[in-house]
Protein backbone atom coordinates (compact mmCIF):
# COMPACT_ATOMS: atom_id res chain seq x y z
CA UNK A 1 0.00 0.00 0.00
CA UNK A 2 1.87 3.48 -1.28
CA UNK A 3 2.52 5.59 1.67
CA UNK A 4 0.02 8.50 2.52
CA UNK A 5 1.69 11.71 0.99
CA UNK A 6 -0.04 13.91 2.76
CA UNK A 7 2.88 15.48 4.95
CA UNK A 8 1.37 16.51 8.71
CA UNK A 9 4.04 18.82 11.05
CA UNK A 10 1.52 18.70 13.88
CA UNK A 11 2.48 21.60 16.60
CA UNK A 12 6.27 22.01 15.56
CA UNK A 13 8.20 24.64 14.89
CA UNK A 14 9.84 26.07 11.68
CA UNK A 15 12.07 29.10 10.77
CA UNK A 16 12.16 30.58 7.50
CA UNK A 17 14.82 32.90 5.64
CA UNK A 18 13.61 35.48 2.88
CA UNK A 19 10.10 34.42 4.29
CA UNK A 20 8.29 37.74 3.15
CA UNK A 21 7.50 36.85 -0.63
CA UNK A 22 8.38 34.36 -3.34
CA UNK A 23 9.36 30.77 -2.11
CA UNK A 24 9.46 31.71 1.56
CA UNK A 25 6.36 33.13 1.49
CA UNK A 26 4.45 30.14 -0.38
CA UNK A 27 6.87 27.66 1.65
CA UNK A 28 5.47 29.11 4.93
CA UNK A 29 1.76 29.13 3.79
CA UNK A 30 2.64 25.36 2.48
CA UNK A 31 3.85 24.97 5.97
CA UNK A 32 0.63 26.03 8.06
CA UNK A 33 -1.78 23.68 5.56
CA UNK A 34 0.66 20.80 6.84
CA UNK A 35 0.58 21.48 10.28
CA UNK A 36 3.25 24.26 11.61
CA UNK A 37 1.94 26.19 14.73
CA UNK A 38 4.92 28.66 15.26
CA UNK A 39 6.72 30.11 12.79
CA UNK A 40 10.02 31.97 12.99
CA UNK A 41 9.81 34.35 10.44
CA UNK A 42 13.16 36.15 8.65
CA UNK A 43 12.67 38.54 6.46
CA UNK A 44 14.33 42.24 5.28
CA UNK A 45 10.98 43.72 5.16
CA UNK A 46 9.52 43.92 8.54
CA UNK A 47 6.50 45.67 7.22
CA UNK A 48 5.26 42.32 4.88
CA UNK A 49 6.28 40.18 8.07
CA UNK A 50 3.88 42.18 10.51
CA UNK A 51 1.24 41.78 7.76
CA UNK A 52 2.02 37.95 7.53
CA UNK A 53 2.27 37.39 11.57
CA UNK A 54 -1.37 39.52 11.70
CA UNK A 55 -3.19 37.01 9.25
CA UNK A 56 -1.77 33.89 10.79
CA UNK A 57 -2.67 35.00 14.35
CA UNK A 58 -6.18 34.47 12.84
CA UNK A 59 -5.40 30.91 12.16
CA UNK A 60 -4.20 30.42 15.86
CA UNK A 61 -0.38 30.43 14.65
CA UNK A 62 1.81 31.51 16.81
CA UNK A 63 5.18 33.96 14.70
CA UNK A 64 8.37 35.43 15.89
CA UNK A 65 9.39 38.32 13.55
CA UNK A 66 12.86 38.47 13.22
CA UNK A 67 13.28 41.97 10.89
CA UNK A 68 17.30 42.17 10.20
CA UNK A 69 19.74 41.51 7.22
CA UNK A 70 20.54 37.86 7.93
CA UNK A 71 24.59 38.23 7.06
CA UNK A 72 24.38 39.90 10.64
CA UNK A 73 25.96 37.33 12.88
CA UNK A 74 24.99 39.28 16.28
CA UNK A 75 21.23 39.60 15.49
CA UNK A 76 21.23 35.79 14.80
CA UNK A 77 22.80 35.28 18.21
CA UNK A 78 20.02 37.40 19.70
CA UNK A 79 17.31 35.60 17.86
CA UNK A 80 18.38 32.09 18.64
CA UNK A 81 17.91 33.24 21.70
CA UNK A 82 14.93 34.86 21.38
CA UNK A 83 13.51 31.57 19.87
CA UNK A 84 14.61 29.32 23.10
CA UNK A 85 13.17 31.74 25.41
CA UNK A 86 9.43 31.88 23.27
CA UNK A 87 9.67 28.23 21.28
CA UNK A 88 11.87 25.90 23.23
CA UNK A 89 14.13 25.33 19.72
CA UNK A 90 12.94 24.50 16.24
CA UNK A 91 11.75 21.40 14.20
CA UNK A 92 12.57 22.83 11.01
CA UNK A 93 14.76 25.29 9.32
CA UNK A 94 14.45 26.78 5.56
CA UNK A 95 17.82 29.08 4.31
CA UNK A 96 15.83 30.55 1.70
CA UNK A 97 17.06 34.29 1.35
CA UNK A 98 18.98 35.21 -1.09
CA UNK A 99 19.81 38.15 -3.94
CA UNK A 100 20.22 37.36 -7.62
CA UNK A 101 23.46 39.32 -9.93
CA UNK A 102 23.44 38.97 -13.96
CA UNK A 103 26.60 40.03 -15.25
CA UNK A 104 29.60 38.56 -16.80
CA UNK A 105 33.21 38.03 -15.35
CA UNK A 106 33.89 41.54 -17.34
CA UNK A 107 31.65 43.25 -15.34
CA UNK A 108 31.74 42.41 -12.03
CA UNK A 109 32.66 44.37 -9.47
CA UNK A 110 34.85 42.66 -6.42
CA UNK A 111 31.88 44.98 -3.92
CA UNK A 112 28.86 43.89 -6.18
CA UNK A 113 30.61 39.87 -6.06
CA UNK A 114 30.97 40.13 -2.39
CA UNK A 115 27.61 41.18 -2.20
CA UNK A 116 25.53 38.29 -3.38
CA UNK A 117 28.62 36.39 -1.93
CA UNK A 118 27.63 37.76 1.66
CA UNK A 119 24.07 37.21 0.93
CA UNK A 120 23.61 33.91 -0.39
CA UNK A 121 26.35 32.07 1.24
CA UNK A 122 27.25 34.11 4.74
CA UNK A 123 23.63 34.34 5.56
CA UNK A 124 22.97 30.22 4.19
CA UNK A 125 25.82 29.59 7.13
CA UNK A 126 24.39 31.85 9.55
CA UNK A 127 21.24 30.61 9.07
CA UNK A 128 22.37 26.73 9.14
CA UNK A 129 24.25 27.20 11.65
CA UNK A 130 21.89 28.80 13.69
CA UNK A 131 19.14 26.44 12.94
CA UNK A 132 21.90 23.24 14.33
CA UNK A 133 22.78 25.10 17.24
CA UNK A 134 19.02 25.18 17.71
CA UNK A 135 18.36 21.60 17.64
CA UNK A 136 21.44 20.28 19.45
CA UNK A 137 20.78 22.69 22.46
CA UNK A 138 17.24 21.39 22.84
CA UNK A 139 18.20 17.71 21.88
CA UNK A 140 15.73 18.16 19.42
CA UNK A 141 16.05 15.83 16.01
CA UNK A 142 15.48 18.62 12.94
CA UNK A 143 15.33 19.03 9.04
CA UNK A 144 17.07 21.62 7.15
CA UNK A 145 16.53 22.47 3.11
CA UNK A 146 18.95 25.50 2.18
CA UNK A 147 17.68 26.92 -1.28
CA UNK A 148 20.36 26.59 -3.67
CA UNK A 149 19.81 27.07 -7.08
CA UNK A 150 20.24 24.99 -10.57
CA UNK A 151 22.93 27.75 -11.77
CA UNK A 152 24.90 25.59 -8.98
CA UNK A 153 25.64 23.02 -11.94
CA UNK A 154 24.55 24.74 -15.01
CA UNK A 155 25.65 28.16 -14.81
CA UNK A 156 24.62 31.13 -17.07
CA UNK A 157 27.60 33.28 -18.78
CA UNK A 158 25.73 36.39 -17.01
CA UNK A 159 25.26 34.75 -13.46
CA UNK A 160 29.00 35.16 -12.28
CA UNK A 161 28.21 36.24 -8.90
CA UNK A 162 25.06 33.97 -8.26
CA UNK A 163 26.18 30.98 -9.82
CA UNK A 164 29.62 31.14 -7.38
CA UNK A 165 27.59 31.56 -4.28
CA UNK A 166 24.79 29.00 -4.92
CA UNK A 167 27.65 26.31 -5.51
CA UNK A 168 28.41 27.39 -1.87
CA UNK A 169 25.13 26.91 -0.98
CA UNK A 170 24.79 23.65 -2.03
CA UNK A 171 28.44 22.38 -0.60
CA UNK A 172 26.97 24.13 2.40
CA UNK A 173 24.33 21.97 2.87
CA UNK A 174 26.18 18.86 2.21
CA UNK A 175 28.77 19.35 4.98
CA UNK A 176 25.78 20.19 7.05
CA UNK A 177 24.41 16.94 5.94
CA UNK A 178 27.28 14.95 7.35
CA UNK A 179 27.91 17.03 10.36
CA UNK A 180 24.31 16.96 11.36
CA UNK A 181 23.65 13.40 10.61
CA UNK A 182 24.71 11.84 14.01
CA UNK A 183 22.91 14.07 15.81
CA UNK A 184 19.43 12.97 13.87
CA UNK A 185 19.24 16.43 11.78
CA UNK A 186 18.85 16.29 7.98
CA UNK A 187 20.28 18.66 6.05
CA UNK A 188 19.24 18.45 2.08
CA UNK A 189 19.29 21.20 -0.04
CA UNK A 190 16.78 22.33 -3.80
CA UNK A 191 18.03 23.49 -6.52
CA UNK A 192 15.18 25.17 -8.38
CA UNK A 193 15.73 26.72 -12.11
CA UNK A 194 13.42 29.54 -13.37
CA UNK A 195 10.75 30.76 -10.62
CA UNK A 196 8.10 33.01 -10.88
CA UNK A 197 9.60 35.19 -8.00
CA UNK A 198 9.98 39.02 -7.45
CA UNK A 199 13.77 38.22 -7.46
CA UNK A 200 13.51 38.36 -11.52
CA UNK A 201 12.34 41.85 -11.10
CA UNK A 202 15.59 43.57 -9.57
CA UNK A 203 17.49 42.10 -13.02
CA UNK A 204 18.17 45.06 -15.46
CA UNK A 205 17.33 43.14 -18.07
CA UNK A 206 14.00 41.98 -16.77
CA UNK A 207 13.05 45.57 -16.07
CA UNK A 208 14.24 46.83 -19.70
CA UNK A 209 11.80 44.00 -21.10
CA UNK A 210 9.22 44.61 -19.00
CA UNK A 211 9.20 48.11 -19.81
CA UNK A 212 8.79 47.40 -23.67
CA UNK A 213 5.62 45.08 -23.17
CA UNK A 214 4.45 43.55 -19.11
CA UNK A 215 6.03 41.44 -16.23
CA UNK A 216 4.10 38.76 -17.92
CA UNK A 217 5.40 39.00 -21.23
CA UNK A 218 8.80 39.36 -20.05
CA UNK A 219 8.62 36.58 -17.50
CA UNK A 220 7.23 34.63 -20.96
CA UNK A 221 10.28 35.69 -22.61
CA UNK A 222 13.05 34.54 -20.28
CA UNK A 223 11.17 31.12 -19.16
CA UNK A 224 11.26 30.19 -23.52
CA UNK A 225 15.06 30.96 -23.00
CA UNK A 226 16.23 29.17 -19.77
CA UNK A 227 13.16 27.49 -18.57
CA UNK A 228 14.62 24.08 -19.99
CA UNK A 229 12.52 21.55 -22.34
CA UNK A 230 9.22 22.81 -20.63
CA UNK A 231 9.85 26.53 -21.49
CA UNK A 232 8.40 27.59 -18.38
CA UNK A 233 9.24 28.96 -15.18
CA UNK A 234 7.70 26.71 -11.87
CA UNK A 235 5.52 28.92 -9.50
CA UNK A 236 6.85 29.17 -5.89
CA UNK A 237 4.21 27.08 -4.54
CA UNK A 238 5.49 23.83 -6.43
CA UNK A 239 8.77 24.45 -4.96
CA UNK A 240 7.40 25.09 -1.46
CA UNK A 241 5.50 21.40 -1.84
CA UNK A 242 9.11 20.03 -2.36
CA UNK A 243 10.30 22.32 0.40
CA UNK A 244 8.02 20.68 2.61
CA UNK A 245 8.67 17.32 1.60
CA UNK A 246 12.49 16.96 2.37
CA UNK A 247 11.58 18.40 5.50
CA UNK A 248 9.61 15.54 6.11
CA UNK A 249 9.44 12.06 7.70
CA UNK A 250 8.75 10.85 4.45
CA UNK A 251 11.99 12.15 3.12
CA UNK A 252 13.78 10.20 6.92
CA UNK A 253 17.02 8.78 4.18
CA UNK A 254 17.68 11.63 1.96
CA UNK A 255 20.36 13.19 3.65
CA UNK A 256 22.52 15.28 1.73
CA UNK A 257 20.78 15.48 -1.44
CA UNK A 258 20.29 17.63 -4.17
CA UNK A 259 16.83 17.73 -5.45
CA UNK A 260 16.77 19.61 -8.96
CA UNK A 261 13.75 21.61 -9.63
CA UNK A 262 14.76 23.19 -13.01
CA UNK A 263 11.98 21.90 -15.63
CA UNK A 264 14.79 19.71 -17.27
CA UNK A 265 17.34 23.24 -17.43
CA UNK A 266 20.47 21.54 -16.51
CA UNK A 267 19.90 18.19 -18.99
Amino acid sequence: MPRDLVLPFSGSTALVTGAASGIGAATVATLVTQGITEFVLVDIDEARLTEMADSLATQNIEVLVAAFDITDEAAWAGLTEDISKRFGGIDYAVANAGISGAERIADTTLDGFHKVMGVNVDGAFLTVQSAMSLMRKHERPGSIVVVASTAAISPLSLMLSYAVSKSAALQLAQVAAKDGAADGIRVNAILPGGVETPIWQSLPAFVARAAKTSEAEAFEYFAARTGGPTGAFAKPESIAEQISFLLSDTATNIIGAALVSDGGFSL
